[in-house]
C-alpha cells in the first residue's frame, strides 16, 4: 500500500512515516518544509517538496507514485497565531485542503485519514467530550479544521470515499527509539516549552492564566503520547482497508492534567528548576479539554501504551537533549 503523508516532514507526520515503514508499507512525503525538515525524512522515502494547494503537483504525485491512501497532517496549528491571522488559517487549513480533496477525487483515492483537533469543541461543559458533543470552536484554527471535516464528509459521500477523522487532544512526547520528535525551534507545545526551560534553552516560560475554575486555576488538557496517536492512524488505515465505515473519533486518554501539574512533572523528571511566570489568559484557550475515547477504543481497537505523563516528559527530555547536541554539531 502506497500512502501519501502530507506534512510528513513535520512532527506528527514524521512519526507516521516511520510507522508506515515499520509496517512494510510505502509512504510518500508531501511537504512544503515551512515547519518540517528535509533531514527528518528517511533517505528511502520519496519527498515531494510542494504545497498541498498546488492541485496539479498533488495530482501528479498521486498518479506517479500509485497512491492508494492519503493521511493528511499538513496544517497551521497555533491557536494564538490563528486569532491574529484568521485568513491565513482558513487559506492554509481549509482552502488548500479543498484543493487536496479535489486532487484525491480526480485520482480516484478511496481512503483518507484526516488529522483534526479537539479545538473543534471549544469550551464545552462536558467533563469528557464525546464525538457527538456540540462543535463550537473558539479560534479560527478550530473553525478551519471543522470546515475541513465537513468538506471531507460531503466529498466522501459524493465520491465513494471512506475516511477516518481523528480529533487530537494535546500531543507530546517523541519516538521511544529517538528516531523522531518535535524539532521546531519556536514550537508552542507546553511540554516542549517546559522541558526546554528545564534544560536552560529558555530563561523562563509563561503560564497563561491561573484564575480558571479548575482545582489549581490553570487549564486542563488531555496529553497523549505521539506514538499512541500514530498507532490510532495505523489502525484507522487498517479499518478502512478492511472495508470499515467512515468514522469520526477522538484520540486522547480520557483524563487530564493542569498546566501547573505538567510543569511540576517536568521539574521532577528532569531534576531541574523550571522558572514559570504567570501571564494573562490567551484568547481562544478553552478551560478544560478531555477526551471520551470510548469510540476509538471500540471501533478501532485502540489500546494506548504510553498513558503516563512522566513517560511523555521523559521522552521529550531525551529528544530535546539529543536535538540540542545535534544542532550544536551542525
Amino acid at each position: 500500500m502506497n500512502v501519501l503523508v502530507t506534512g510528513g516532514a513535520g512532527y506528527i507526520g514524521g512519526h507516521m512515516v516511520l510507522a508506515l515503514r515499520d509496517a512494510g508499507l510505502k509512504p510518500v512525503v508531501f511537504d512544503n518544509l515551512s515547519t518540517g525538515f528535509r533531514w527528518s525524512v528517511p533517505e528511502d522515502v520519496p519527498l515531494v517538496v510542494g504545497d498541498i494547494g498546488d492541485y496539479e503537483l498533488v495530482l501528479q504525485t498521486l498518479k506517479s507514485h500509485s497512491i492508494d491512501a492519503i493521511v493528511h497532517f499538513a496544517a497551521k496549528l497555533v491557536v494564538p497565531e490563528s486569532m491574529r491571522d484568521p485568513l491565513g488559517y482558513y487559506l492554509n487549513n481549509t482552502v488548500k485542503s479543498r484543493s487536496l480533496l479535489a486532487a484525491a477525487v480526480a485520482a480516484g483515492i478511496k481512503t483518507f485519514v484526516f488529522s483534526s483537533t479537539a479545538a473543534v469543541y471549544g469550551n464545552a461543559s462536558e467533563k469528557a467530550l464525546t464525538e457527538d458533543a456540540p462543535l463550537a470552536p473558539l479560534s479560527p484554527y478550530g473553525s478551519s479544521k471543522q470546515l475541513t471535516e465537513v468538506m471531507l464528509r460531503d466529498v466522501a459521500a459524493a465520491h465513494d470515499m471512506r475516511f477516518v477523522t481523528i480529533r487530537y487532544f494535546n500531543v507530546a512526547g517523541a519516538d521511544p527509539a529517538m528516531r523522531h520528535g518535535q524539532s521546531t525551534a519556536n514550537a508552542t507545545h507546553l511540554i516542549k516549552v517546559a522541558v526546554q526551560t528545564a534544560l536552560g534553552m529558555r530563561p523562563s516560560m509563561d503560564i497563561y492564566g491561573t484564575d480558571y475554575p479548575t482545582p489549581d486555576g490553570t487549564c486542563i488538557r488531555d496529553y497523549i503520547h505521539v506514538t499512541d496517536l500514530i498507532a490510532a492512524h495505523m489502525q484507522a488505515l487498517d479499518h478502512l482497508r478492511g472495508g470499515g465505515e467512515s468514522l469520526v473519533v477522538n484520540c486522547g486518554y480520557g483524563h487530564g492534567y493542569s498546566v501547573s501539574e505538567v510543569v511540576e512533572t517536568v521539574r521532577k523528571v528532569s531534576g531541574r528548576p523550571v522558572e514559570a511566570r504567570i501571564a494573562p489568559r490567551r484568547e481562544g484557550d478553552p478551560m478544560t479539554i478531555v477526551a471520551d475515547s470510548t469510540r476509538i477504543r471500540s471501533k478501532l481497537n485502540w489500546q494506548p501504551r504510553y498513558d503516563d505523563l512522566a513517560t511523555i516528559v521523559e521522552h521529550t527530555l531525551r529528544w530535546e537533549t539529543m536535538l540540542r547536541e545535534r544542532n550544536l554539531k551542525l
